[in-house]
C-alpha cells in the first residue's frame, strides 16, 4: 500500500516515514495474523481434545451446559465490544486466548458429528480460501466499502434466516443458509482485511495498534471459523452414528 499522499505522513518527514509506516503495515498485519493462527490452532487443540474425551463432551452435549458452551462466544465479543477502550493490553490479550479456548469446547460437537477426514479436509479448503481473499483485500487498490456494507446487512439477514430455521426446521433454508453464509463470510474476509489495513494510520500508538491487532484478528477469526463451519455442512461427510 502506498501512503505518499496521506497529509498525516507530510508532517513526518516525507518518503522516510512513508517506509516506516509501510514497514509498520506489514509487522501489524503480521501480527494479526499471528494471534488468529495461534487462536485457530488453540481452539482446533481443545475441540479435539474434548471430542475424545467422553468424560468430557458426555455431560456438555447431554444437558443444558452446551448452551452455556455456545453463548458463551458471543458474551466475550459483546465484553472486548464495550470494554476495549477500558482494558489493558495484556487483559485484551487473555480475553482473547480464554475466548479461543471458550470456542473450542463449543466446536468440539464438528467432530462428534462429522468425520475427522472430512473435517481436516474442509479445514485446508476454508484456509485456502481465506488466505486468497485476505490477499485480496490487502492488495487491492478498489474500495471495498460499499460491499461491506451491503455484507453487513446480509449479515443480519443470515441471523434472521437461521434463528427462524431453528424452529421450521426446513432442509431447504438451511441450504440457501449455507450457501449465503459462504458468500457472506468470503466477502467480510476481503473487507475486513481492507479496513483492517486502513485503521492502521488512525491508531499510531504501540498499545493501541496492540489491541487492534489483538480484535483485528479476533474478527478474521471469526470470519475463518464461520466460513468453515458453513463450508462443513457442503463438504463434510457425517459419522456413521450420527
Amino acid at each position: 500500500m502506498a501512503f505518499g499522499t496521506d497529509p498525516r505522513l507530510a508532517r513526518m518527514g516525507g518518503r522516510v516515514a512513508v517506509d516506516q509506516v509501510d514497514a509498520g503495515l506489514r509487522r501489524y498485519m503480521l501480527s494479526i495474523y499471528n494471534y488468529m493462527g495461534l487462536g485457530l490452532a488453540l481452539t482446533g487443540i481443545i475441540a479435539m481434545f474434548v471430542a475424545a474425551t467422553p468424560a468430557l463432551y458426555i455431560p456438555i452435549f447431554t444437558s443444558p451446559l452446551k448452551w452455556v458452551v455456545m453463548l458463551a462466544p458471543l458474551g466475550f465479543i459483546f465484553f472486548l465490544g464495550f470494554r476495549l477502550n477500558q482494558m489493558s493490553v495484556s487483559a485484551v490479550q487473555m480475553t482473547f486466548w480464554a475466548f479461543c479456548a471458550v470456542m473450542g469446547l463449543s466446536m468440539a460437537s464438528i467432530f462428534l458429528v462429522f468425520t475427522g477426514e472430512s473435517v481436516a479436509r474442509t479445514f485446508f479448503i476454508t484456509a485456502a480460501a481465506f488466505g486468497a481473499l485476505s490477499l485480496y483485500g490487502y492488495t487491492t487498490k478498489r474500495d471495498l466499502s460499499a460491499m461491506g456494507t451491503f455484507l453487513v446487512v446480509g449479515l443480519f439477514g443470515l441471523i434472521i434466516a437461521s434463528v427462524v430455521n431453528i424452529f421450521v426446521g426446513s432442509s431447504a433454508i438451511q441450504f440457501a443458509v449455507s450457501v449465503a453464509g459462504v458468500l457472506i463470510f468470503a466477502g467480510l474476509t476481503a473487507w475486513d482485511t481492507q479496513r483492517l489495513k486502513e485503521m492502521y494510520l488512525e491508531n499510531m500508538e504501540p498499545g493501541a495498534q496492540t489491541k487492534l491487532a489483538v480484535m483485528g484478528a479476533l474478527t478474521l477469526y471469526l470470519d475463518f471459523i464461520n466460513m468453515f463451519q458453513f463450508l462443513l455442512q457442503f463438504m463434510g461427510v457425517r459419522t456413521s452414528s450420527d
